[in-house]
């Protein structure tokens, strides 16, 4: 679409502020940002912004932070700027309400090539199920969750060694150019394909991040991958109620004595878990209220040799 556009955008965390710099720097108007409310966070339970709120005070931008996208003032205060779209990125889910006022809809960027891995965490699923490759996708949003029609898709491979936060940068970086591509390809919407082994991204929660040591080796490393820097995958040291979060692993497909999850030291400098078709090599970790630390340290900290992770 060649025309100049005014474009009401949605978005809150970082990834979001690549895709509203380019808008904001093109031959678009950008009218308005609607972002989240600002959140206590630490031990000071002091306010923090949202990167996208301190990138529209910077650029001195409409901003509305809305407690509820259902309420009468919230929902005539966007119609107000009488934009032509939408643009959600990173953003919370809207009702019907809200993505349907613009005439020519509301468009999302979604951290995946769609229909594969629909949901809220794309990016880390993409490695937790070794994925070779992913990308970005804008769709049209509709009453499903990414089940839009699509206008536009970009590819990268996902490397051996990228993990959620590498991914996660490559993507971001890849999304203001991509942005202004899809606003020029509007008319260009096409259904979503269907996939018959399809892959969800379900929410990150305390269950889905818990490290099972009976699984396989490879698997194991991707899950270690796709859940570092963050939140860290993790388990329990047995007899402790303690939690160990492990950030960065090799896996190695060798036999040895030892049982499932038990950890051993590999030539006094290579902090190993045995696994049920190999080894996995811990370089870095973290002990509940300690700060992460390399395997080397862990190794000169270790009093008892026969640990168990499970």
């Amino acid at each position: 679409m060649k025309k100049k556009l005014k474009i009401l955008f949605m978005g809150t965390p970082d990834f979001a502020v690549n895709s509203l710099d380019s808008i904001y720097r093109s031959k678009h108007d950008l009218c308005c940002v609607v972002t989240s409310p600002d959140k206590k966070s630490g031990r000071g339970q002091k306010l923090r912004t949202s990167p996208v709120k301190d990138y529209c005070i910077e650029n001195n931008i409409n901003l509305i932070q809305p407690d509820n996208f259902e309420t009468k003032e919230f929902i005539e205060n966007i119609k107000k700027y009488n934009a032509d779209i939408f643009i959600v990125v990173a953003f919370k889910i809207l009702p019907k309400k809200v993505w349907t006022i613009p005439q020519l809809g509301t468009i999302n960027i979604h951290a995946s090539l769609l229909p594969n891995l629909r949901g809220a965490a794309p990016i880390n699923w993409a490695i937790i199920h070794g994925l070779k490759i992913t990308g970005l996708t804008s769709f049209f949003i509709n009453e499903g969750v990414d089940t839009g029609d699509i206008i536009d898709q970009i590819e990268t491979p996902i490397n051996k060694t990228d993990n959620f936060g590498s991914l996660y940068e490559k993507l971001k970086n890849m999304s203001g150019n991509f942005i202004l591509k899809t606003l020029e390809n509007l008319n260009e919407r096409k259904p979503q394909k269907y996939i018959q082994n399809i892959i969800n991204a379900p929410k990150i929660d305390k269950e889905n991040t818990k490290i099972d040591w009976t699984a396989n080796g490879k698997e194991i490393c991707n899950k270690i991958r796709g859940l570092s820097p963050v939140p860290g995958a993790w388990c329990l040291i047995e007899g402790s109620n303690k939690i160990i979060k492990i950030y960065d692993a090799i896996f190695h497909p060798i036999n040895d004595s030892f049982k499932n999850g038990e950890i051993y030291i590999e030539n006094k400098k290579k902090l190993m878990v045995s696994l049920n078709n190999g080894s996995l090599e811990i370089l870095s970790i973290k002990i509940e209220g300690k700060k992460k630390i390399h395997a080397i340290d862990f190794i000169n900290g270790m009093k008892n040799h026969k640990i168990k992770l499970i």
